[in-house]
């Protein structure tokens, strides 16, 4: 069986890239944005809740 050559993968379009040019995106597309990135805010921040309580858990019972 051949090895997937990396070049080969289909490329994930990036939806938006940290100090992108704007200038040329529609107030729409700038709407889409703002969610796309609330979006990935959230899930960062419940992520590291997850791996907070995580943590308190673990200093809790090796702590005593």
């Amino acid at each position: 069986m051949p090895a997937i050559d990396e070049d080969d993968r289909p490329k994930k379009k990036i939806a938006h890239e940290i100090g992108q040019d704007l200038t040329l995106l529609s107030v729409e597309e700038l709407g889409e944005r703002i969610k796309l990135l609330r979006d990935e805010i959230a899930r960062i921040e419940a992520d590291m809740a997850r791996k907070r309580a995580s943590r308190s858990a673990a200093d809790h019972v090796f702590k005593r």
